[in-house]
């Protein structure tokens, strides 16, 4: 953001630039988490890969995550850093209690109710009718606490959706299909991406009404999937890749001793998802197929020839997977409201910590270490600081 001060941007190494490069042997991917407010993360660690020049190919996102996802693959390359800017500006809330800093604790709850009892100019704003009572119909379409359509006319401003339908990036966004609970992929290569898409993947209930496209309801895809790195890894035909897994929610923690550090800790275990089971997983499918095709390179060429074989042997790949997990660091005062704290200390602490977290990643490059043929998926951790 315009008012984040940071140290001067890393030089554009030979790796770098190999790394970033459409025409290099792996694709660039970001993956993107839910998280309300605390998705200011990812814009300044969109900034920092975008000042070193490693621009992505493939965007994968839910909720916060398909939002920025949909502000950068939306936006050509020089507005990108303005468009996120000006839409985490939006999300601001100036309300006159920010400037509490000797009250940290009564600012922060007093935006807190603020925030659910008027919105968030710009994003979501109260649905009044549902407040009267739990079982007054609103409607398959109308059915939350908040309205997001002032959403939908911010992300029309800053977002050129026939610009995503070019697939320069390719971009992704993850919802839960609400009658049979699958989680479906929005995915710019394969269908147009329009306002409808994003907001779906955003679609938390029951603060917000499910999204209706093709005539089918649709809600936050973090509630199934709230980092959804597993589309990357099930791609066909898979490339090798360099994804940048963007998390907000810590997996590990401490252990409650209040009610509210339970709410917490709750949320945090909820909304950080499967990855290190997904990742695990992955290491071990991968690694079976790079040891497939090591055992074909022993058989014999006239056996390898036949269709059996062949057909064997197209369960083997060699492609390699390098995971860099930036996870935000954990702040002492945070607790479980921490999702829709907008001030602007919040989202502007938040921008500056994957801006560093991602400036310390590009210049380890852990990716450009040696490793074995077997290892089909590396995972680099980047660790934020408190």
């Amino acid at each position: 953001m315009n008012n984040i001060s940071k140290p001067p941007a890393p030089a554009n190494t030979d790796a770098q630039q190999s790394a970033a490069s459409p025409a290099g042997r792996q694709q660039i991917v970001l993956v993107f988490q839910g998280g309300g407010a605390l998705g200011a993360y990812q814009a300044g660690v969109y900034q920092a890969l975008h000042e070193a020049g490693i621009e992505p190919d493939w965007i994968v996102g839910t909720s916060i995550g398909a939002i920025n996802a949909g502000l950068i693959a939306g936006n050509e390359v020089q507005d990108r850093i303005p468009r996120l800017e000006e839409f985490w500006r939006r999300m601001q809330d100036r309300a006159f209690w920010q400037s509490l800093s000797a009250w940290p604790t009564m600012a922060r709850s007093l935006a807190y109710w603020k925030t659910l009892g008027a919105g968030i100019a710009g994003f979501f704003e109260p649905n009044p009718l549902a407040f009267f009572s739990p079982h007054l119909s609103l409607g398959a379409d109308g059915a939350g606490y908040y309205s997001t359509a002032p959403l939908q006319k911010t992300l029309e401003e800053l977002v050129n959706f026939p610009l995503i339908n070019r697939c320069k990036p390719r971009l992704t966004v993850g919802a839960a299909h609400v009658r049979t609970s699958q989680m479906k992929y929005f995915d710019s290569r394969d269908m147009e991406i329009g306002v409808r898409h994003i907001m779906a993947s955003g679609a938390l209930p029951p603060a917000f009404p499910a999204v209706r496209i093709d005539g089918e309801l649709y809600w936050d895809g973090g509630i199934l999937s709230n980092t959804p790195t597993e589309v990357v890894f099930d791609d066909n035909p898979r490339r090798s890749s360099l994804i940048f897994a963007v998390h907000m929610w810590n997996p590990a923690g401490p252990e409650p001793q209040t009610i509210w550090d339970v709410l917490h800790r709750q949320k945090d275990i909820q909304y950080s998802s499967r990855v290190a089971n997904h990742i695990m997983r992955q290491l071990y499918t991968h690694r079976l197929r790079h040891v497939i095709n090591q055992l074909v390179s022993y058989i014999p060429d006239d056996v390898r020839r036949s269709d059996v074989v062949r057909d064997l042997a197209e369960y083997g790949c060699l492609t390699r997977m390098h995971v860099v997990r930036l996870l935000a660091p954990r702040v002492d005062s945070e607790d479980h409201t921490k999702d829709v704290d907008f001030s602007p200390s919040g989202i502007r602490s938040r921008w500056e910590s994957g801006y560093t977290n991602a400036r310390r990643a590009i210049s380890e490059t852990p990716w450009q270490r040696e490793f074995g043929a077997l290892d089909g998926v590396v995972l680099h951790e980047v660790m934020g600081e408190a």
